[in-house]
């Protein structure tokens, strides 16, 4: 019997229901290139869909999906981190397309419209099925089926807490049907959930009760009592899992992993696991690349008025920390004239500052003088979404007097994000502002999903791009 972290474990979906999850998704690509034609063409005899491409994108599909766990159980996961999962890997599968189709010199066959238009018919395809079918397991669940029926061990209020969480997820497909207080406490820990403190009548509950989940939550002191019930249980087809109670000693919401063979769970480190890292270096990639793309214009006629506006370069760089405090050097557009520095000393921009342009107020205000940051992205020094980069200077400054400061560099520094959208934008002339900059981004780094990315992108390009404290 296997003992881990509950919030970590993969859960695999039965094989004929992962099948028919993935061929449903290939007949949704197909109808959704054909719809996407019909939209686009319009005229029966104009209609043409580029085969070939579908057929890419069918099979990258089939093998790419499962890599995003796509096809994992939705039992206790959030829909919007799935959403976020499907949305991923479809831009992805699109992405993979479209590079194989510019190397077998196909490209020009494909219309970028129609292309367009298939992207969004199909994405929105996939997600509606799957909210469709979360919708009717959720009514089924809050009609009594499809549970897995739980019994929980553990002490004091975790416990409870644990208890009153399966209580108010109804559409998870979990049911607390038991506990076990290790330190007895008279009454009951949740609305008519009966509470033992003799094991083995608790033991005999658990089999003869259909109960298919033993959660262990209990502290890491309580090791004796931990081995006590996986020695019980290792024999019975029953779940055990541990859901530690470790707030007073984890920085991160903790999480089993595989450490050269063996497992070990995380107390300080990135909260952000490898898998995760890889999709959002993934998207980070793609994203750069069509902005810069797109945006080709826009940069022509912004380094013309850089330089028109005032002698010196178009571009400003300087050093900043990125992941792990790896040094990188940041690319802005020039806003301010030239002007002597004082060694080892940064000024922040000021609201008046003497020193921006015309033209670079109107940038500064805009955030356009950020775009040049795609290219840190597309090099690999920066992500589209993570906490803000700040000079070297004030990171030595603020390391030293803001709680958690430290580790905004777990992952890689980003153009936007959660604290910039909240209005911690701009000037941190006091420290309570820089203190809540930063609790703003341990909470990002907390619950990163990636939609929870595409909500603070949403969100920089409806609001984030003019703000008062931009100067």
């Amino acid at each position: 019997m296997e003992t881990a972290n509950f919030a970590q474990q993969r859960r695999v979906v039965p094989g004929w229901q992962s099948l028919i999850a993935r061929v449903l998704d290939v007949m949704l690509i197909v109808l959704g290139a054909l719809l996407a034609s019909h939209v686009r063409f319009q005229d029966i005899e104009q209609m043409r869909v580029n085969t070939a491409f579908v057929a890419f994108a069918a099979a990258f599909t089939v093998v790419l999906f499962p890599l995003f766990g796509v096809y994992d159980s939705w039992r206790g996961r959030a829909m919007l981190r799935l959403t976020g999962q499907v949305s991923l890997a479809w831009l992805v599968v699109q992405g993979c397309g479209l590079v194989l189709m510019f190397s077998l010199h196909r490209s020009d066959f494909v219309s970028r419209l129609w292309l367009a238009y298939w992207t969004a018919v199909t994405g929105g395809g996939l997600i509606a099925s799957r909210l469709v079918v979360h919708t009717v397991l959720s009514q089924l669940r809050h009609a009594g089926l499809n549970l897995r029926r739980v019994a929980v061990v553990g002490c004091g209020s975790h416990c409870h807490n644990v208890v009153r969480n399966i209580e108010g997820s109804a559409a998870s497909g979990f049911r607390a049907a038991v506990a076990f207080d290790v330190r007895p406490v008279m009454g009951t820990v949740g609305s008519g959930v009966p509470v033992y403190d003799d094991f083995d009548k608790f033991s005999a509950y658990v089999r003869t009760h259909d109960v298919q989940e033993v959660w262990l939550a209990l502290p890491l002191s309580e090791e004796p009592i931990i081995s006590r019930f996986v020695s019980e249980f290792r024999d019975d087809l029953v779940n055990v899992r541990f859901v530690p109670d470790m707030r007073s000693v984890a920085l991160f919401d903790s999480g089993m992993i595989d450490l050269i063979g063996m497992p070990a769970i995380n107390l300080v480190a990135s909260p952000v696991s490898a898998r995760a890292l890889i999709k959002k270096e993934i998207f980070d990639r793609v994203f750069a690349a069509c902005a810069l793309l797109a945006l080709a214009p826009v940069f022509i006629g912004i380094a013309i008025a850089v330089k028109l506006s005032s002698r010196g370069p178009v571009f400003f760089t300087q050093k900043r920390k990125g992941a792990d405090g790896r040094i990188f050097r940041i690319y802005k557009f020039r806003s301010m004239r030239p002007h002597a520095v004082e060694r080892g000393v940064i000024r922040q921009a000021t609201r008046g500052d003497p020193r921006i342009t015309r033209v670079g107020a109107f940038l500064r205000r805009t955030s356009l003088d950020e775009l040049p940051q795609f290219i840190n992205v597309l090099r690999g020094d920066m992500s589209v979404v993570g906490p803000r980069p700040h000079a070297i200077e004030h990171d030595e400054l603020y390391q030293k007097v803001v709680n958690g400061y430290i580790h905004r560099y777990r992952i890689k520094p980003g153009i936007t994000g959660w604290a910039q959208i909240n209005g911690f934008r701009g000037e941190t002339d006091q420290i309570e502002k820089m203190q809540g900059r930063v609790e703003h981004d341990l909470y990002y780094l907390r619950n990163w999903s990636f939609g929870l990315d595409m909500r603070i992108v949403m969100a920089t390009i409806k609001k984030g791009l003019v703000h008062s404290n931009a100067y």
